[in-house]
């Protein structure tokens, strides 16, 4: 048995404040301690390492141990937090605003930072209710503040938690990037290592934000694209997924004009065990059924989806034919994507330095809209901490369902202004005489036809992922399937300096195909982008395709 997990335990339950956590960890202490291999396993699971820092900020299981989301973790990353912001201002008193949605424990934490960030000599701001993400995003550049931190896991399994950060000032409160995560970690290790969280500063002299603060949001986001002529008889369903969105999504809606949706009842309320779907990710199978259940009886034209802190945007449309989700089918967040994307270049068109972003994995369709109306381009990383920051961007997005349609507001993705600009493209549509399966093909008349798909592999060991990318590193692929591959990219030794753990190969037809982990989930996830000459045809090259790389990766298993 390693004593040194044991001591690292035992020193961690003197600290907690939690009585539910320190129960549990108490309890495979003791078991432990009497030669239970499974409690001697769970122990080195908890506290062989610490969650570090990724795509956005801290994201893990709620539970005991340095490995897991809880309070004692919490009150090291808000006092890291706070010495770094001390840092970057010596002679000043940094703001930090503080916001939490409907997820298990995110009230506690939110309250445990404000407290430690107001110990620490700082303003400190709390929200003053559970609220999507995309308020606390709007209220880090709408009070000036220094930084944000939201206490959610997004779209996660149930029992995840999570802190994500982000700054003011030259940052213009996009989330945490290099070199800032890397000295926060380092500061949030000094604090772990130095003290205990039973020693750390606390103060209740935090502010409660001004409800005002949700209602200049309310109007910001409802003049994204207030409701035209005609959008009065719109039929559509909404759901919350559980989530914190309703709310404030209902305040926007009768703002802008637009017609109530008819609600999931089922899923409209905050609730943090998600009792209605397994995985409260709108992309994950089965997690829409209930809203085209009840399209299919409310005869809907379309449903819009939130997940559960509201920085994504989900929608689905009727099917045409025969097959599909009971009728219904979602569209891609590439298909989402591109509608919006053409919509602010339409707006755009011709201005001078006005560009139009995308991650790299998302689909270069993006690219040929900019090229369409005289707008810059700009492919960046993953997430959107890179996003935000693309010079001139008047759009964003990234094909896993994120848009960020009003940068001079929110600096990140925001599932509800996103939806707000939707319905604008739809409502429009309709006054038209057209439907969004219309619209989407005006897009493919303009551009071409662009497909894409994804392949993802989910994990229960992170290390399988690393080991998988070193094999396709050792072994490069020459083709994919009967399709060669014309050049290969090891971002990792990107000399423009893109950097990250991404493999991209550009095969002779055309296809790309991009090989990159997950920054939130353990996933291996494999992006599939094709351009065929008819819908057919691509189509037909995206299943080959995808057919190829599953071969690939049943031989890296």
């Amino acid at each position: 048995m390693d004593t040194a997990i044991l001591d690292q335990a035992r020193a961690w339950l003197a600290q907690d404040p939690d009585d539910e956590t320190r129960e549990e960890l108490a309890g495979l202490i003791e078991r432990a301690e009497s030669g239970d291999e499974d409690a001697v396993d769970d122990l080195a699971d908890r506290f062989d390492g610490r969650l570090q820092f990724g795509t956005a900020g801290l994201r893990g299981e709620l539970g005991a141990g340095s490995n897991r989301m809880n309070r004692v973790l919490v009150a090291q990353a808000a006092a890291g937090f706070a010495a770094f912001l001390r840092g970057r201002d010596p002679d000043g008193t940094p703001t930090v605003v503080v916001g939490y949605d409907g997820r298990r424990n995110s009230d506690v934490f939110a309250r445990d930072s404000a407290e430690l960030f107001a110990g620490a000599g700082l303003r400190a701001i709390l929200l003053p209710r559970r609220l999507p993400t995309p308020v606390l995003a709007f209220a880090v550049r709408h009070l000036g503040a220094d930084a944000g931190v939201m206490v959610t896991a997004s779209h996660n399994p149930p029992n995840d938690n999570g802190y994500k950060v982000y700054l003011g000032g030259r940052d213009a409160g996009s989330q945490i990037v290099a070199p800032s995560d890397g000295e926060i970690a380092a500061s949030i290790r000094r604090i772990a290592d130095e003290s205990s969280v039973l020693d750390l500063p606390r103060s209740t002299d935090y502010e409660i934000a001004d409800e005002a603060v949700v209602e200049e949001y309310v109007s910001a986001t409802a003049a994204v694209g207030p409701a035209p002529e005609g959008a009065a008889g719109t039929r559509w369903v909404y759901t919350a997924m559980h989530g914190v969105g309703w709310e404030t999504f209902a305040r926007v809606l009768q703002a802008a004009g637009y017609p109530a949706p008819t609600v999931v009842p089922e899923q409209i309320d905050p609730d943090g065990r998600f009792p209605t779907v397994a995985f409260p990710n709108p992309e994950e199978p089965g997690a829409m059924d209930l809203a085209f259940a009840t399209a299919r009886s409310s005869d809907a034209e379309f449903v819009i989806a939130q997940d559960p802190d509201a920085d994504r945007l989900a929608v689905a449309i009727p099917l045409r034919g025969e097959g599909g989700e009971g009728g219904w089918r979602r569209l891609t967040g590439n298909e989402v994507g591109l509608l919006l994307g053409r919509r602010a270049a339409r707006a755009a068109a011709g201005t001078s330095g006005a560009s139009l972003a995308c991650s790299l994995v998302s689909s270069p369709g993006l690219g040929a809209i900019a090229e369409k109306y005289d707008l810059d381009f700009h492919e960046t990383l993953t997430g959107f901490k890179w996003i935000s920051r693309a010079p001139g961007m008047v759009f964003g997005f990234e094909e896993a369902l994120g848009y960020l349609v009003n940068p001079e507001t929110v600096r990140d993705k925001d599932g509800i202004s996103a939806s707000i600009a939707f319905l604008e493209l739809a409502t429009e549509a309709r006054g038209r005489g057209l439907t969004i399966a219309d619209l989407l093909d005006e897009l493919t008349t303009e551009i071409g036809f662009y497909a894409s798909g994804q392949v993802s592999v989910r994990v229960e060991d992170v290390s399988t992922i690393a080991a998988m990318m070193a094999a396709l590193r050792a072994d490069p692929p020459s083709s994919f399937g009967d399709t060669k591959v014309a050049q290969a990219d090891d971002l990792l030794q990107d000399p423009a300096g893109l950097g990250g753990d991404v493999l991209r190969y550009s095969l002779a037809d055309g296809s790309r195909i991009i090989f990159r982990p997950s920054g939130t989930e353990p996933k291996l996830k494999v992006y599939l982008d094709v351009r065929g000459e008819s819908m057919e045809d691509s189509a037909a090259r995206l299943v080959a395709l995808e057919q190829a790389v599953r071969e690939r990766l049943d031989r890296l298993s």
